[in-house]
């Protein structure tokens, strides 16, 4: 449940009024400008920062598991790409080790997968699968949320890609963007009620969300930490937890995807 919640995200969290006033949609169902300015500074420094990455996780009892911490570095080789120094508390085993060679090498596929079709390697923006059900991203009927004088906050609409029976209505997407830098400072995403999934899983509840900061001068803000948790029952059985992921240790890189002056994509979104 977790680890489908943490891959759902965009990121979740409540952002309590935020929709508490009837929505405007944006003008001719474009994408508001403030919106597509926040995307286009994440896609400008896609795969241009490794990190150390903390994962920490709770059970539903509020009891902490073993942490995992990966290096990630996108400018060397992707069998190479995934380091990771602590898997569930302790040193990775060979096993682990190429899981995550495997990953890297999956993340190179895929890249070279989109070159071939013609696409910029990583420029997708991001689908959410469960279930055998996809959603996109509705960027264009954005709606303004909430506003203040230093942030705007849009609802993003999740569409059913037409595969499966993902229920879409069933969850709220946030962002929000600082007016004078257009860069995100929040993207949240929650689960609006319950739902059922093949009748014995019903999902009560979830939020997280994703906190973006300077990572270094002269830079836009980056995900430096998400956060969140899930609930669920299973044939009347209780299953949830938490979890937080840190970001740390940032340094500038050139994306190994642009070695051979190849340059990676303009419109690639919070691949968190």
């Amino acid at each position: 449940m977790l680890r489908w919640f943490l891959r759902l995200s965009l990121a979740l969290a409540g952002l309590t009024a935020a929709a508490a006033e009837p929505a405007a949609p944006a003008p001719g169902g474009a994408v508001p400008p403030l919106l597509l300015d926040a995307l286009g500074k994440v896609a400008a420094n896609f795969d241009r920062w490794a990190y150390t990455e903390t994962r920490m996780m709770t059970d539903e009892h509020g009891v902490p598991q073993p942490e995992t911490v990966v290096r990630f570095d996108p400018s060397k080789p992707y069998a190479e790409q995934y380091l990771p120094l602590k898997v569930n508390g302790k040193p990775p085993t060979g096993k682990q080790l190429k899981e995550f060679r495997q990953r890297g090498e999956k993340r190179g596929e895929k890249f070279a997968k989109q070159e071939a079709e013609g696409k910029v390697p990583g420029s997708e923006l991001p689908r959410f699968g469960f279930n055998g059900g996809t959603a996109s991203i509705d960027l264009a009927h954005a709606t303004l949320a909430s506003e203040n004088a230093d942030s705007v906050t849009f609802e993003v609409p999740l569409r059913n890609d037409g595969h499966g029976t993902l229920p879409v209505e069933k969850f709220q997407l946030f962002a929000r963007v600082n007016r004078t830098t257009h860069a995100f400072e929040n993207v949240a995403l929650r689960v609006r009620s319950a739902f059922r999934v093949k009748l014995v899983v019903k999902v009560k509840s979830g939020e997280a969300s994703i906190d973006f900061a300077p990572v270094g001068p002269a830079y836009d803000p980056a995900p430096v930490t998400m956060s969140g948790d899930a609930t669920a029952t299973v044939l009347f059985m209780k299953f949830g937890g938490g979890f937080e992921l840190k970001r740390t240790e940032f340094a500038r890189v050139k994306p190994y995807g642009e070695r051979f002056g190849v340059k990676i994509g303009p419109m690639k979104a919070l691949d968190f």
